[in-house]
């Protein structure tokens, strides 16, 4: 997978813009023959400017183009900061109070192929905090988002990528391949040694291996594993990536994920998440986001391009 359509949210209170840095960074790695399109989005707001009753419609509307283009200067010096041949940039700056849907509404009007934006980390906690806005981007957001923090690549640059490989559901594996393709393309041209596989299997349940005392529960994990271990075995071959780049253990994936990730030094995580609407979306629960709740690595979160059967 290679992106060319990107848009980068800006931080307006950061100095230095990160995720507007690793795009470009992205755009050089990938060797593009054609120019790669970056588009910086800020959303202005300030609540004083409709809190003044004495001003006209018109009056307001005028005042928020002023704001605008006074953001606007302070954009393109990032954009010269960063100009490039291979690069066409571009920057969007709209007024709006929801950060949120200032980014959907972007979305929606636009071809992006991957959103960038900047995320906190806290080093007390060593994780990532992510705000609300991040959190609606991430469950919302049709196209892949790439979380940053501070700093940049390290020099051993791992991926790791959370894979489901329990064979339960047919689209599973097409959407695995989907993960692992877009890894490999993240990684150092042609230096796959720094994608690793990571996946969870289930532990038995309590329930029943006190229900049945007849039940062999050596025997139900060892066919467990088993079977995740050779399913694992065929992706990873498919890509031609080392088996003891491949990592298979007990446990939920929230905490399978985040162990192997801050074990292997990982700089990005890459797991697939499932859209939301109504009340699910609203409240947080699924796997993808107890996970991302805690790594303390950069993270690429993406929804299958086929949806579930």
């Amino acid at each position: 997978m290679k992106f060319k359509n990107i848009l980068v949210v800006l931080n307006p209170d950061n100095e230095k813009q990160y995720a507007l840095a690793r795009a470009v960074r992205l755009v050089k790695e990938q060797e593009s023959i054609e120019k790669v399109k970056i588009t910086t989005l800020l959303t202005v707001y300030d609540l004083s400017y409709e809190m003044t009753a004495l001003l006209s419609s018109d009056e307001r509307e005028e005042m928020h183009k002023t704001a605008i283009e006074q953001h606007r200067q302070a954009v393109q010096f990032y954009l010269d900061k960063y100009a490039d041949p291979q690069i066409e940039f571009e920057s969007h700056i709209v007024w709006n109070s929801n950060e949120a849907e200032g980014i959907r509404e972007e979305v929606e009007k636009n071809q992006y192929d991957l959103v960038v934006k900047y995320t906190k980390d806290e080093e007390s906690l060593t994780s990532l905090i992510f705000t609300p806005v991040d959190w609606q981007l991430l469950r919302k957001c049709p196209v892949p988002v790439l979380m940053v923090r501070d700093g940049d690549w390290k020099h051993q640059r791992r991926i790791l990528i959370a894979v489901n490989v329990s064979g339960e559901q047919d689209y599973q594996d097409e959407f695995n391949q989907e993960l692992v393709a877009t890894g490999i393309s993240l990684a150092e041209r042609l230096n796959r040694g720094n994608v690793h596989l990571v996946a969870a299997y289930p532990v038995t349940p309590i329930n029943m291996a006190i229900d049945l005392p007849e039940f062999n529960t050596l025997g139900y994990e060892n066919s467990i594993r088993g079977q995740h271990l050779i399913n694992m075995k065929a992706l990873r071959q498919k890509f031609g990536i080392d088996e003891d780049h491949t990592h298979v253990y007990e446990g939920f994936p929230e905490d399978v994920i985040p162990e192997v990730a801050q074990k292997i030094e990982a700089e990005l995580v890459i797991l697939g998440t499932v859209g939301r609407t109504g009340l699910s979306a609203a409240l947080l629960g699924n796997t993808a986001e107890h996970v991302i709740s805690k790594l303390n690595c950069n993270l690429l979160a993406i929804k299958p391009s086929k949806k579930e059967a």
